[in-house]
């Protein structure tokens, strides 16, 4: 779903150069709330390639065609407070990609999510009280389409079977590491993410360094080595052939192939089985009880084509499950 928008670009030297800002002046179609569309692409606050300043101001950083873009999404002036989530978009991107990239940030704050299929269905008819409240509250939220599917792949990879610190800690060690300071007037620390070849050039160490166990590594080895291909993928439109398609790569399962689309497709359907915490999370919403990957899936075909946007209603809601269990301890590869 694409919408009119108007492009104020300003094709001087300088601007080719990346120096000034490119400008895109997006009016949406029905709401759009940029911080909680935008806030799933970033890991912790100090992701050095998403920051949310507020609500309406949020940054990016991405690559385009190989080149780094910085980004910024806000909101423009003027409605009221029951359209202020239908306001237009001003996004301003510096960098030597901006001028190429700029077309697609509408896709990035949702314009390839449309709810209204699924909202007029008999199958939203069959959604929980606390979840149709939650659609109302949040009519805002959206699934971003980046498109950047090596970024996203790399990031999936390095959050495999360990502790959302550990990843954490590792991808924002490797970005500054073999990235570069972020083009225009980001916040301090962001940076624009590593090309596919400045992936391919970290030796085994700094892996080790940051965390990252060999397995791990080679696969990202494997996936950057495959940049062609899965660019190509970042331009197909349906999220079910990229994710079958991404799970003929060695070292990509359904869980990291479900991670990838829901960000870089507005994937619908993907959901992340076999996630250390996401079924037992979607079963004590619904049963009130912990339970497996295949009750989740049980639990959510009612609303199969539509199960990542359930997913997002559920946190939405505010749903949190009773904390207590074993946790995953941290492994710290770096002291083997």
């Amino acid at each position: 779903m694409m919408t009119s928008m108007s492009l104020e670009m300003v094709a001087s030297t300088a601007q080719q150069l990346g120096s000034e800002p490119v400008r895109l002046r997006w009016s949406p179609r029905g709401s759009v709330h940029l911080g909680q569309t935008l806030s799933v692409l970033g890991r912790g606050t100090n992701d050095p390639t998403v920051r949310v300043l507020s609500p309406e101001c949020v940054w990016i950083t991405t690559r385009y065609l190989g080149s780094a873009v910085s980004a910024r999404f806000t909101r423009g002036s003027g409605g009221t407070d029951t359209t202020a989530l239908e306001r237009d978009i001003v996004v301003d991107a510096w960098g030597p990609g901006a001028a190429a990239w700029i077309s697609q940030a509408p896709r990035w704050c949702g314009a390839a999510d449309d709810w209204t299929d699924f909202e007029s269905s008999p199958a939203y008819g069959l959604l929980p009280e606390r979840l149709t409240l939650a659609r109302r509250r949040h009519p805002g939220l959206r699934l971003p389409a980046t498109g950047a599917v090596i970024d996203r792949a790399v990031i999936a990879i390095i959050e495999q079977r360990v502790t959302a610190i550990e990843a954490i800690r590792a991808y924002r060690y490797l970005v500054r590491l073999a990235g570069e300071p972020a083009p225009g007037p980001a916040p301090v620390g962001m940076y624009a993410p590593p090309t596919a070849e400045q992936w391919r050039k970290i030796p085994s160490w700094q892996w080790h360094r940051a965390g990252v166990d060999p397995h791990r590594s080679a696969t990202v080895m494997r996936v950057v080595q495959r940049a062609s291909a899965l660019e190509r993928l970042g331009l197909l439109e349906d999220p079910v052939v990229v994710r079958a398609k991404l799970q003929t790569l060695n070292g990509i399962g359904v869980w990291t192939a479900a991670e990838i689309t829901q960000c870089t497709h507005a994937d619908p359907d993907g959901i992340s089985v076999r996630d250390y915490h996401l079924a037992d999370y979607v079963c004590w919403f619904f049963d009130g009880a912990p339970g497996s990957d295949e009750r989740m899936e049980e639990l959510l075909e009612p609303w199969r084509g539509n199960r990542q946007r359930v997913v997002r209603l559920i946190k939405a809601s505010g749903h949190r499950k009773p904390a207590f269990g074993p946790r995953l301890t941290p492994a710290d590869h770096r002291r083997h």
